[in-house]
């Protein structure tokens, strides 16, 4: 019998010089992610630069800038897996003007290690970062309190650490986070546990990001279906798309937004498939037993947990691009597969928000949308800004009810 493996979705962040570049080519390395050429290619380099030991942070820092500016700029998607889980990692820059990328690594992770350099403690970048998880509603969040070696493998650094976060992470939104102390130069707690801290009894970093539980928020959710394209097929009509959260099933009674028109679904196709149910994340068609007029854009719910039907939009935001954004301007917005004309009618007392800024928006739309607040679903309660000139992404929101 085969044994489906999951896929986590994690972010990294933390200041510079925090060692966070060394903490993701550690996890690489020491779990075996690396191809032999590639290891290779930096133990060259390493001796080059007249280093004993490999240079791990060369695996993720690949841009030729970044290297011989000794920090990293970009957000750089790593792959890999081991034999319980596969993973998808999100590498984002420290810098504060690089908030936007760690905002858009961060958009879709279910978790987030924030790295703190054991000798320096928590920092203005660190709350920051912690802010940026809050705002997304990260589901998990990791305290990797690195460089532990250069403090002595001391336990009270770490707690003192921990305790200053944990009294910010409050405040920030933060329902909770992990803490472990780590040396990513050395390899403490990173892959293998720790003989230098036998005073930690938690997991390592890559036993935490193998037993964590994935899917649970999509899981949990009430039934979203945004409604890609409509198949016509003869007479019968499918609702094909993604299911964002919850499941469907054959004979649930569903409302389709924005009309608000209610139906029954007769058929459930999954990878040409008939099935009687259906979860999220999965791509699927829908049957209806009534020939409603339904069509890209418009939203399938089931249950008595509606979405907020609304042409006025409330929501946290980080401003991404170069260009301001300032009340009175004309945009559109996407939501799910829904796009309207909008306008910024507030900017929580702000004249304009620049890149990189966090801060709060009121938009008009044209026509309404369903949305859900960001706290009970991050797929239905988030949407991005568009520029209607050129198509460029202005600003990412979380919807505030």
């Amino acid at each position: 019998m085969s044994t489906t493996i999951d896929t986590l979705r994690f972010a990294t962040a933390g200041s510079v010089d925090d060692g966070k570049s060394t903490l993701v080519g550690r996890l690489l390395h020491d779990s075996k992610s690396v191809l032999a050429d590639q290891l290779e290619a930096v133990e060259h380099a390493s001796r080059n630069r007249g280093q004993d030991a490999p240079d791990l942070a060369l695996l993720t820092d690949g841009l030729r800038a970044e290297r011989e500016q000794g920090i990293t700029i970009d957000v750089a998607y790593r792959y890999f897996a081991t034999p319980r889980r596969r993973f998808i990692l999100a590498d984002t820059p420290g810098h504060v003007q690089y908030t936007r990328n760690m905002v858009t690594g961060a958009s879709t992770a279910e978790l987030a290690i924030i790295l703190v350099d054991a000798r320096n403690g928590v920092v203005e970048q660190t709350r920051r970062h912690a802010a940026v998880a809050g705002l997304l509603r990260v589901p998990h969040v990791v305290l990797a309190v690195n460089k532990m070696d250069l403090v002595g493998y001391e336990e009270q650094v770490f707690e003192r650490i921990v305790e200053d976060f944990a009294g910010h992470a409050a405040e920030l939104g933060l329902p909770g986070f992990t803490p472990i102390p780590v040396s990513a130069l050395v390899g403490d707690n990173v892959v293998e546990r720790s003989a230098h801290m036998d005073w930690y009894l938690g997991p390592s970093l890559l036993e935490f990001l193998e037993e964590v539980p994935v899917g649970v928020e999509a899981a949990d959710a009430p039934a979203r279906f945004p409604v890609q394209y409509v198949i016509r097929d003869g007479e019968a009509r499918y609702c094909a798309g993604q299911l964002v959260s919850g499941a469907l099933r054959v004979g649930d009674r569903v409302t389709v937004h924005p009309s608000g028109e209610t139906s029954q679904i007769t058929g459930i196709d999954v990878l040409g498939s008939a099935q009687d149910v259906a979860y999220a994340p999965q791509s699927i068609s829908v049957r209806l037993a009534d020939q409603r007029d339904v069509s890209r854009g418009d939203m399938i719910t089931a249950g008595v947990a509606v979405p907020a039907l609304t042409r006025e939009v409330r929501a946290a935001v980080c401003h991404l691009a170069d260009r301001p954004l300032r009340v009175g301007d004309r945009v559109l917005v996407r939501h799910t597969t829904r796009t309207v004309k909008a306008i910024v009618q507030d900017l929580g007392g702000a004249t304009e928000l620049t890149a990189n800024d966090l801060g709060r928006i009121v938009l008009r739309t044209a026509e309404p949308l369903a949305v859900d607040d960001y706290g009970v679903s991050r797929r239905t309660g988030a949407f991005i800004v568009i520029d209607p000139a050129d198509g460029a992404t202005l600003t990412a929101g979380m919807v505030e009810l």
